[in-house]
């Protein structure tokens, strides 16, 4: 893809950074150029968010300097890099849920008539900027009730009506469908080409030729190399430049002989949402489960779970109807899930590896009669499963939101396991997290079908279901569309049964 220009707007030389009991970067080195889309890729805990939040002032540097448009800078907040020109779009969105379009987009800085709020001045310059990218939606309903892309796109209004010329993409793309995000590009391209500058932080190796001009690799918060977008890009050797080992294999799926029926769903009907779904799981069997966004895939294992309230149907573990009318049951039968927003619904993120590692289990752990708990038994056995799986965390201390997101989805896991669940839903579980530390999921999926666990896996990566799954249950507006066997399936036959 060809660069716009040459004029470097920020650079950044010997950029260090620590916190207790991490070094998060290491003399790190970096520039953006006027109008490129610069990617950065980097397994989970590379460095990536902490060097974004230190250029946006979220983080002072230990060391290092940063010169923005010629100049040196050091921002003392990420306000004060609003005002520079520099945005970030995370990815949790920051917007104010119950707000509108017009209050989001003009958050914290309204245009006022001495002291009365102008809100048809800011209604127009807010319509103003979304004709501009070719857009229209309501402007004045709560932005919750506005799409995950439509809410994507008031945070780079707001961005563009604060002048900026570098706007930060942290995963864009992981809560989109294809159509939203070809709709991302196109807004990216048209900015682009008014001279706008973005650093795009993705883990979907597909899309850099497609959006990219420059790619940077960081490895355990140090600076790798830096190499250009052509067609005949080595993603092979960006991978090895992210991991520092070639990773041979993908998707390492292992079979294991299928068991006995494990998990049995009949006629699951929840709300108008869902309707009549009917299906098997077996010991030893990964069954993926795909569909468009709005099918019903979440919402399916979010019933099985106790989660949302299940209408008429039945469930059955090992021939045996369950009676689950809230999460603590299915846990207690011995079903798990990982849910597709780790942070919000899976995780104490103020709260340390441990307290996360044996929050389903307190029951396990108590002794005696007047109920304690036994802390021998549980520092064993969280110190167990953080080796087992390979958690990168100082200590079981540590707290997990400072975790990348790779090891929080093992902190998640080490729950379960903890746990002893005998069916685990994965509800997308590789989203925002780097190829690494994908294959390491991978392989402890393997691990759990050879002990004889069952596990349901959805994905919008079609590649991901076609590459683990046993099984694959297509599901299309709420209902079963078909299921194939792993022999017979393919992206084409997905899709068909998925839009029909």
């Amino acid at each position: 893809m060809e660069n716009r220009g040459s004029e470097v707007i920020l650079r950044m030389e010997g950029i260090s950074k620590s916190f207790p009991g991490v070094r998060a970067l290491k003399g790190v080195r970096f520039e953006v150029r006027r109008g490129e889309v610069h990617v950065l890729l980097g397994e989970n805990g590379a460095g990536k968010s902490t060097l974004m939040k230190i250029i946006v002032g979220a983080y002072q540097p230990d060391e290092g300097e940063i010169i923005w448009k010629g100049k040196p800078v050091r921002f003392s907040s990420p306000k004060e890099a609003q005002e520079a020109g520099i945005s970030i779009v995370y990815q949790e969105l920051n917007l104010i849920p119950h707000l509108t379009a017009v209050e989001n987009a003009f958050l914290g800085r309204p245009i006022t008539k001495g002291i009365i709020v102008d809100w048809k001045e800011m209604e127009r310059l807010t319509e103003e900027k979304l004709r501009e990218l070719g857009l229209s939606f309501p402007l004045y309903v709560p932005v919750k009730y506005l799409t995950t892309a439509q809410q994507q796109m008031i945070e780079i209004v707001r961005a563009l009506l604060s002048n900026a010329q570098l706007i930060i993409m942290d995963e864009p793309t992981s809560s989109l469908s294809e159509r939203e995000i070809r709709n991302l590009f196109q807004v990216i391209r048209y900015l682009k080409s008014q001279g706008v500058s973005f650093i795009y932080i993705s883990h979907r190796m597909e899309e850099i030729k497609e959006i990219g001009d420059r790619v940077t690799v960081l490895r355990d918060g140090e600076y790798i190399g830096t190499v250009d977008v052509t067609e005949d890009l080595d993603m092979d050797q960006l991978i090895r430049m992210m991991v520092g080992r070639e990773i041979k294999e993908k998707y390492p799926k292992e079979f294991a002989p299928r068991g006995e029926e494990l998990l049995r769903v009949e006629g699951l009907t929840c709300g108008d949402k869902l309707k009549d779904i009917s299906f098997t799981l077996y010991r030893g069997e990964v069954l993926g489960i795909a569909g468009l966004v709005g099918s019903g895939r979440t919402r399916l294992v979010r019933c099985i779970f106790g989660a949302e309230k299940v209408d008429k149907g039945e469930i059955y573990l090992e021939g045996r109807k369950l009676d689950i009318r809230a999460p603590w049951d299915a846990i207690r039968y011995g079903i798990a899930l990982l849910p597709e927003d780790r942070k919000v619904q899976g995780l104490v993120l103020n709260n340390t590896v441990r307290f996360n590692t044996t929050l389903a289990s307190l029951d396990k752990l108590i002794k005696g009669l007047f109920g304690f708990l036994d802390l021998r038994a549980e520092v064993k056995k969280v110190s167990y499963f953080i080796d087992k799986l390979k958690v990168k965390t100082p200590s079981m201390e540590q707290i997990v939101k400072y975790l990348s997101g790779g090891n929080q989805q093992k902190v998640v896991l080490a729950k379960w396991l903890f746990r002893d669940s005998e069916v685990i839903i994965f509800d997308e579980p590789t989203r925002g997290i780097d190829v690494g530390a994908k294959v390491e999921i991978y392989k402890l999926m393997n691990e759990l079908i050879k002990e004889g666990k069952g596990i349901i896996m959805i994905s919008s990566e079609l590649p991901e279901i076609l590459g683990m799954s046993d099984r694959i249950m297509v599901m299309s507006q709420g209902r079963l569309a078909g299921i194939l066997s792993k022999e017979e399936a393919t992206q084409e036959k997905i899709m068909k049964l998925a839009t029909s």
